[in-house]
């Protein structure tokens, strides 16, 4: 029985673990989870499942609804003795301390906020080595590699290749792009996801924070991650191997597949999805990703080259631009226009958690500033 902490239990993600423990009973254990503010459905999950010990991360909705509030309250529901693994399905990088508290008892981690190593993977990923500490990624892209690589040294991995559906607006123009709306963009082809990550998805911006998670996860230079658009998303990503042989993971796009390696791992459990068949999608195309047209690679390249903080600011800068478009404050274009504006008003500094934090801030309010919203 594997216990397991549930960080951002009402998300979409987190509402998914929950689907895959109920099809595994006897197998996993929630014993805590957490919320960011909705108290309700939290209970409400809590007493489907049994879960005595739950946090709200906002103190506010917390004290209102008489729950353990703020980062503190989060950080002990991950380090409780009792807690075999962590998963970390919050939206942001909201999820770094408690990530890297968990990491410091020895908690096996099951990593779905990407935010995270964006951020903080030259801390992060240290500290896994240093502590022991298995961690297995859910982002389908990168279960994809994971699974790719088992038994492969990373000095034999040439590229990473991961794979992009293009999104809602795959082929249009800037000038198709100006008026796109709220609602436009949360409509993906093929991926029931949250909004935050759905709207990245739209702008590319999604995969380019995956470039610079998988060049953390699986040690790889920043120049050996690459991106091609497969609209049908059957192909989660390939791996290139040192001696030309290129290795894929297929599979019908279903998060419950990649969370359920995650917690799993390395056992493979029957699942009860319906795999996927050759015969049934013939027709798998790829094509290369329209950087002029959407800018987010690009960054996440010239962020990576900076190094230090410089991550950190791309992703705040990020999460705050995507929750004003969500706001109807910031246009779609306006998004990576202003990131852009963010990162090169930044300047990088050494990776510390306390600098982290502080970079995490200033860019969030710069994002404010230049959109003329006034500051939180």
């Amino acid at each position: 029985m594997t216990r397991i902490a549930l960080l951002g239990s009402t998300g979409s993600i987190g509402r998914q673990t929950l689907d895959v423990i109920r099809a595994h009973p006897g197998q996993f254990e929630v014993v805590a989870m957490s919320a960011r503010t909705s108290a309700e459905s939290l209970r409400n999950q809590a007493d489907e499942f049994g879960v005595k010990r739950l946090a709200l991360m906002d103190k506010t909705a917390a004290d209102k609804a008489g729950l353990p509030g703020g980062m503190e309250a989060v950080v002990e529901l991950a380090t409780l003795p009792e807690v075999d693994l962590v998963v970390v399905a919050v939206a942001g990088v909201i999820g770094l301390v408690p990530t890297l508290a968990a990491i410091r008892e020895g908690k096996r981690i099951a990593l779905a906020s990407k935010e995270v190593l964006v951020s903080a993977g030259e801390l992060v990923m240290p500290l896994v080595r240093e502590r022991g500490v298995m961690l297995t990624p859910i982002d389908s892209e990168h279960s994809a590699v994971f699974q790719c690589v088992q038994g492969v040294r990373p000095d034999q991995i040439a590229k990473v290749i991961l794979t992009a559906s293009g999104g809602p607006f795959r082929g249009w123009t800037r000038e198709q792009l100006q008026n796109v709306t709220r609602e436009q963009a949360l409509n993906h082809p093929t991926w029931k996801m949250g909004g935050k990550i759905t709207v990245d998805s739209a702008t590319l911006m999604n995969k380019a924070l995956e470039m610079i998670e998988a060049r953390w996860l699986f040690n790889v230079p920043m120049e050996s991650v690459e991106v091609v658009v497969h609209p049908q998303s059957i192909v989660h990503s390939f791996v290139e191997l040192t001696d030309g042989s290129v290795l894929a993971q297929l599979g019908w796009p279903d998060m419950r597949l990649p969370i359920q390696y995650a917690l799993s791992y390395p056992e493979r459990p029957a699942s009860g999805l319906k795999p996927w068949r050759p015969h049934l999608t013939p027709n798998l195309t790829f094509e290369p990703p329209n950087e002029e047209v959407l800018p987010s690679l690009r960054l996440a390249r010239q962020v990576m080259k900076q190094g230090g903080t410089a991550p950190c600011a791309f992703n705040a800068a990020n999460e705050e631009a995507v929750a004003q478009f969500l706001n109807g404050k910031c246009g779609f274009l306006a998004m990576a226009e202003v990131v852009e504006r963010v990162v090169n008003r930044h300047a990088a500094l050494p990776v510390t958690l306390e600098g982290l934090l502080d970079v995490d801030k200033w860019a969030r309010a710069e994002v404010r500033r230049i959109l003329d919203i006034p500051q939180a």
